[in-house]
């Protein structure tokens, strides 16, 4: 059996983010060493609440803190949620029961760091949302990049066209200027944006057939993905024409984060926009003979997305 990776996850708990955690938290290679909130698909407060039931639904067995984070971008104002996206509750409307665990007292970012310090070298940091939990957490520890192993990072686009500007991907949209001092700190970054998570989808047909082979004590996880993700399909029907179907934006990174031969890379220069109507969050990849501008960082950009479903749904 593989070693067992030591990760946090960074989440903005919409749907695909909880897809992604159930994964990990069904991973037997995986050891969740907590899950970190932060404002985006949902307010901080209801991303928190659906990262607690989503660990009681997983049942594991050992426990997972939770920290709550930030509520806001950096510097800027935050629009709101995204509920014609995730559902008015951020996991497609369904229901799942509370859970009594309660958030630590101590917040993402004081998080971050003291598990980055308690086990230096051990930990993969997996984003999902908004960076701007990992960018205050820099400000306590500008020493942290040397203390994770890696950092993941859901979001961007080199190559493929933007999600929420035609050049922009909406976790770096969200808090430009927290991505810019994540990639400028040096963090050994790997980068799973629009390039890959586009490729990678899950449809009606698949989640079939996994409540056909699931393990029995799984039942109930497989029914809530079916639940909330065809409230995700039916936006991706909207946006994009997909029919039953959806892009794999965090579980592809949660996997990323696990088997990094999943995906072909590519090590890029890259810089963040952080100015402009449409541009801000856009990430600038040097492709030039003699690339000299931005920092180095590993970029996703193929994947095969029959492989990627395999690996997703086998831990169910």
């Amino acid at each position: 059996m593989s070693a067992i990776q030591k990760m946090i996850i960074d989440a903005d708990t919409g749907i695909d983010d909880s897809i992604a955690i159930l994964h990990a938290l069904k991973a037997a290679d995986v050891k969740l060493e907590g899950i970190t909130t932060v404002f985006g698909n949902s307010s901080v407060e209801q991303a928190t609440d659906n990262t607690l039931r989503l660990i009681q639904l997983a049942q594991p067995d050992y426990e997972v803190p939770v920290a709550k984070g930030a509520a806001k971008p950096l510097v800027r104002e935050w629009g709101g949620p995204v509920a014609h996206v995730h559902g008015n509750n951020g996991i497609g409307n369904v229901e799942l029961p509370p859970s009594e665990q309660q958030p630590l007292a101590e917040s993402a970012a004081q998080f971050i760091v003291r598990k980055a310090n308690e086990m230096p070298g051990e930990i993969t940091l997996v984003t999902l949302g908004r960076l701007t939990n990992v960018a205050l957490a820099l400000e306590l520890d500008p020493e942290l990049p040397s203390k994770l192993k890696k950092t993941v990072i859901m979001g961007g686009t080199v190559f493929a066209p933007g999600n929420v500007t035609p050049a922009v991907e909406a976790n770096l949209r969200g808090d430009p200027e927290a991505i810019d001092r994540v990639i400028r700190s040096g963090m050994n970054i790997t980068l799973v944006g629009l390039d890959v998570t586009m490729k990678a989808k899950l449809n009606k047909q698949h989640l079939e057939q996994l409540a056909l082979v699931c393990r029995p004590e799984n039942a109930a996880i497989v029914e809530y993905m079916q639940g909330a993700l065809q409230y995700y399909f039916g936006f991706y029907r909207q946006v994009d024409n997909l029919m039953n179907s959806c892009p794999l934006h965090d579980p592809l990174t949660v996997l990323v984060a696990r088997k990094p031969g999943i995906v072909k890379t590519q090590q890029m220069k890259v810089q963040i926009e952080c100015e402009g109507k449409v541009t801000a969050g856009a990430v600038i990849a040097d492709l030039r003979t003699k690339p000299s501008e931005g920092d180095d960082i590993t970029v996703c950009l193929g994947v095969d997305s029959e492989q990627v479903v395999h690996e997703l749904l086998s831990v169910f």
